[in-house]
């Protein structure tokens, strides 16, 4: 079975959790650039939750269904229709054949998520489906989506099978149908654009001014138009070291906030590099990688410092939630 891509959107790419176990050559890690939507996505559908799922991002694509399939779309709200009629998104959605689901813009949020029973039939490279554009790898030929472009999707387990099977009586006249049943996003990351983002201070936070130190916590940053899928520029009130340090480039991670000469720091993301060697002043706690990742250009990021020990208490809350849902969303599926 397959999905038909007749518009694309602005940035559709598959993407699942990551290539790992590849930094010491050089490769991106890539992934979703809001990998708990991604995750929730897919458990919707009874997929592993780090299979491949297409990230849509700001303005949606128009895609025909040329089979029965079970979709589950998550992350920003960017108004899916099939037939002008909305779509629930956080809940397993059985899409009839000759279907066409069309995304528009943004109303909430920044980057969706749509998974498909089965996931999508694409080679994995370094043991991932991650497209990587700079590369030209991973996903659907190295690149995001175009016109024309035709998705192959593997067979679905036997426990999805079933739920189709039974909710197919009830759908025989609409072109889909939604379960009952659905995710409360809110329970694990909020959409709401003056949410704090969670920061811990990093090895060289010490080496900026009095002022600065100050100024990082108690101003908003904006996201410049120039961010991106490796990285968010931000932009507001200088940030600006007591004195020049000459760094040798070391490792960076998801969450990194680097500061480069200009004193705009910059938020490295889903394809950073490898390697940097700008000073590390702070670092986004993992859970809230998410939230920023469902901020867009122009919209105002706020500081909010919290210790290491928190972010791994609040990391460990959160994996604990997603446990509770996976187990939660299997006793659904076998009701139906």
């Amino acid at each position: 079975m397959s999905i038909k891509v007749i518009h694309p959107g602005f940035l559709t790419t598959i993407q699942d959790l990551g290539r790992y176990g590849f930094q010491k050559y050089g490769v991106s890690v890539s992934g979703a650039m809001d990998p708990i939507s991604l995750r929730i996505a897919n458990l919707l559908v009874g997929n592993e939750e780090g299979e491949g799922a297409l990230e849509i991002t700001l303005m949606g694509p128009s895609l025909t269904v040329e089979r029965e399939m079970m979709i589950a779309i998550t992350g920003a709200d960017l108004l899916p229709t099939i037939d002008e009629k909305k779509v629930p998104m956080w809940r397993p959605v059985l899409i009839k054949k000759g279907s066409t689901l069309k995304f528009n813009a943004c109303k909430i949020g920044c980057r969706a998520y749509l998974a498909v029973a089965g996931g999508f039939q694409v080679s994995k490279v370094m043991n991932s489906k991650s497209t990587f554009e700079r590369g030209a790898f991973g996903g659907y030929h190295g690149r995001k989506l175009q016109n024309g472009d035709i998705l192959e999707v593997n067979e679905i387990s036997e426990q999805v099978k079933t739920m189709m099977e039974r909710v197919e009586r009830e759908s025989a006249s609409s072109l889909f149908f939604p379960m009952p049943w659905y995710v409360q996003p809110e329970l694990f990351f909020s959409f709401k654009k003056h949410a704090p983002v969670r920061v811990m201070r990093g090895e060289h936070f010490d080496q900026l001014t009095l002022s600065s130190q100050s100024n990082f916590f108690k101003h908003d940053f904006s996201i410049s138009s120039r961010s991106d899928r490796m990285g968010y520029r931000l932009s507001g009130s200088k940030i600006s070291l007591k004195e020049p340090i000459e760094l040798l480039s070391e490792a960076v991670s998801l969450g990194t906030i680097q500061l480069p000469p200009d004193g705009n720091p910059i938020m490295l993301l889903a394809d950073r590099q490898t390697t940097g060697g700008y000073p590390r002043i702070a670092h986004v706690a993992t859970v809230d990688i998410p939230v920023v990742a469902q901020r867009m250009p122009g919209d105002k990021i706020h500081f909010k410092e919290i210790t290491y020990e928190q972010a791994q208490k609040l990391y460990i809350e959160r994996e604990q939630q997603l446990e509770e849902l996976k187990i939660g969303i299997h006793f659904k599926m076998q009701e139906g």
